[in-house]
């Protein structure tokens, strides 16, 4: 088990259809890879309508696992794929992870790294 905050999480929720596009510049960038999870907008911004019917906009939401010293790099990149500068496309964050099991191949890649 890997402990410590070598690692962060890059959250990324965007509009449904961006995820490949954001995982494959994160690669890019650095990453080995990212989850995709599908979601929906509950927010008071997310409430569309059509013929009066109440329609929640679907989501893709993109767990990159990260080592720290990658993260900007690679947030960067997903800012720039997923269009994050511009209003009502998504959101990305970043949270410090503690500990980490089951990347096996990761963790060996980065101890040769360092």
């Amino acid at each position: 088990m890997k402990i410590g905050r070598d690692y962060q999480l890059i959250v990324t929720i965007i509009k449904k259809g961006f995820a490949e596009r954001v995982v494959n510049a994160a690669k890019a960038a650095g990453a080995r890879g990212g989850t995709i999870l599908h979601g929906r907008g509950v927010g008071i911004h997310e409430q569309k309508k059509l013929l009066g019917i109440p329609i929640e906009p679907e989501k893709d939401i993109i767990l990159t696992l990260i080592h720290q010293d990658q993260t900007n790099k690679v947030l960067k990149a997903i800012v720039q794929a997923g269009q994050l500068e511009k209003p009502g496309t998504g959101i990305g964050f970043v949270i410090d992870v503690d500990k980490v099991v089951g990347i096996v191949s990761l963790l060996e890649k980065l101890d040769d790294e360092i």
